[in-house]
């Protein structure tokens, strides 16, 4: 029943498709009249300038209150009600601040391997009866683990959220690990192994952080490598639940149609087995820090008709002040796919320039955060025969980002990123996700009215700044895959960066 998401959550620009080339030829070919047309009337023009302005968003930021409690056990509870329009449907799950990276060493693999054996049936439950159990209802029951954090969670109808918070509890307290169900289950994560080595996307970024965090946890991948996976044994899962899966490391959160105080006595009488040790993720974290390395991995495979590319730079962590500015940077970067049928008129330069030269197939700037640490670079698709320009114009827009950006580009940035925000909480699962997040990495979940506000208060010269800042004289880690003779070395992506002397 478990699953992966995605391992690690990438947001993409939207893509915005526009239709004016069309136009123009149905206008040019109703009337021969079109071109002699006069100007439109200004006011016709007031919602379509293509200069883009700074807009207030406060009026649209009204949300209902988010409700915050901490049990004795350190569980922290956190709700938010759903407006008045969606009353009958509630999600609620528990996001653990633990991951792959938090794994002993010689068992990389234990934290997903244990999120697919959470559903195997617990003392009171078999497998087969939890599951009809979900199915009975209606609901959904899903989880996924990345390299911080693993998460377990439910969508139900508003008068099942008591059963889902059992069950729930049941799972996190009581499964057996039964050694049929284990050595079942190793054969389903190797056949999982086999779909995500043809995801290269899910690959490359793997092999980023193989190249970015050299011989760091942060650096093995979620699933573990296959001699792990025929050797985790039961005990391995006992011990790592029992080492993370404690009470001031969880929060339960839960909207749509639900009542805070009814959650918290819920999770206040079914969450009574759970360790009390206060030892928290970033005790653990401090104790082993992650560290940027500038090494590279490259995968040769001529058989690939296009070569996958990441180049990185280190990132900022969650807490980091200058983690919203490099995500505006991100938004001015942006992202393109040759399928989209939008490139030479984006307000990225980056993608005007590779639609317009025809240099690769996809290109999508990323940001990803970690608790003392990032990776922020571009990632693209391409076929081999022009990737030394592809690679000069990569390097040329992203050091350009220290010297040559204006304020209208950026605010355009931040319209756009702000809108990407306001659509990735479409709905009760997102918004529980999103506080459940929130709560392991800010320790609080952060009002939109604040977080737009301090993206409003990244400018052309703040952009410049933190570029100078992450990229240049910075080290740089590349992972490729694919037909990679014609890609330059590290050590040239390096010398683009250099500061002029």
């Amino acid at each position: 029943m478990a699953f992966v998401l995605s391992k690690i959550r990438r947001k993409v620009a939207t893509l915005i498709t526009s239709n004016a080339g069309v136009g123009r030829r149905l206008s040019l070919c109703s009337s021969s009249r079109t071109l002699e047309e006069p100007i439109p009337n200004a006011r016709f023009l007031q919602y379509s300038s293509p200069e883009p302005r700074l807009l207030d968003h406060t009026p649209f930021l009204v949300f209902p209150q988010v409700r915050l409690s901490t049990l004795p056990n350190g569980i922290r509870v956190v709700t938010q009600a759903a407006p008045a329009c969606s009353l009958h449907i509630a999600s609620i799950g528990i996001w653990i601040d633990a991951g792959s990276r938090f794994e002993a060493p010689g068992t990389n693999g234990t934290a997903h391997f244990l999120e697919h054996m959470i559903f195997k049936g617990t003392r009171r439950r078999t497998a087969q009866s939890l599951e009809e159990e979900i199915e009975n209802m209606g609901a959904r029951l899903n989880a996924y683990t990345s390299r911080e954090q693993t998460t377990f969670f439910a969508d139900v109808q508003s008068k099942d959220i008591a059963v889902a918070v059992d069950v729930l509890a049941d799972i996190l307290q009581n499964s057996k690990f039964p050694e049929h169900a284990i050595k079942r289950e190793r054969g389903v994560i190797l056949r999982e192994m086999e779909e995500v080595q043809g995801q290269m996307e899910e690959v490359i970024f793997d092999h980023l952080h193989a190249a970015a965090f050299y011989k760091h946890p942060l650096g093995d991948t979620i699933l573990g490598p296959e001699e792990n996976i025929q050797a985790i044994s039961r005990v391995d899962l006992k011990k790592y639940i029992s080492s993370h899966y404690t009470g001031p490391r969880m929060v339960v959160s839960a909207a749509g149609a639900v009542k805070h105080d009814e959650v918290v006595n819920l999770v206040r009488n079914l969450f009574t087995n759970l360790s009390r040790d206060p030892t928290m993720a970033g005790q653990l974290v401090m104790a082993k820090p992650a560290i940027f390395t500038a090494c590279e991995v490259r995968v040769k495979n001529d058989a690939m008709q296009q070569i996958h590319l990441a180049v990185s730079f280190k990132g900022a962590s969650w807490t980091d002040s200058n983690s919203i500015p490099l995500m505006v940077i991100q938004t001015l970067l942006g992202s393109w796919n040759k399928t989209a049928g939008v490139g030479n008129c984006s307000g990225s330069a980056l993608a005007r320039r590779v639609s317009t030269e025809g240099l690769a197939e996809s290109v999508m700037a990323f940001n990803t955060n970690y608790c003392d640490t990032g990776l922020f670079g571009v990632y693209c698709t391409a076929t081999p025969g022009r990737l030394h320009e592809l690679s000069c114009v990569l390097m040329q827009e992203i050091r350009g980002l220290a010297s040559q950006v204006s304020e209208i580009e950026v605010i355009r940035a931040k319209n756009q990123l702000k809108s990407c925000l306001l659509l990735h909480i479409d709905g009760s699962t997102a918004v529980a996700e999103n506080n459940g997040r929130q709560m392991l990495t800010y320790g609080r979940v952060i009002p939109f009215q604040e977080l737009f506000a301090r993206i409003d208060a990244v400018d052309a010269a703040t952009v410049k700044h933190i570029a100078r800042k992450f990229i240049i004289d910075q080290d740089v880690a590349v992972a490729a895959i694919g037909p990679v003779e014609g890609l330059p070395e590290r050590g040239w992506f390096q010398s683009q960066v250099r500061a002029e002397r």
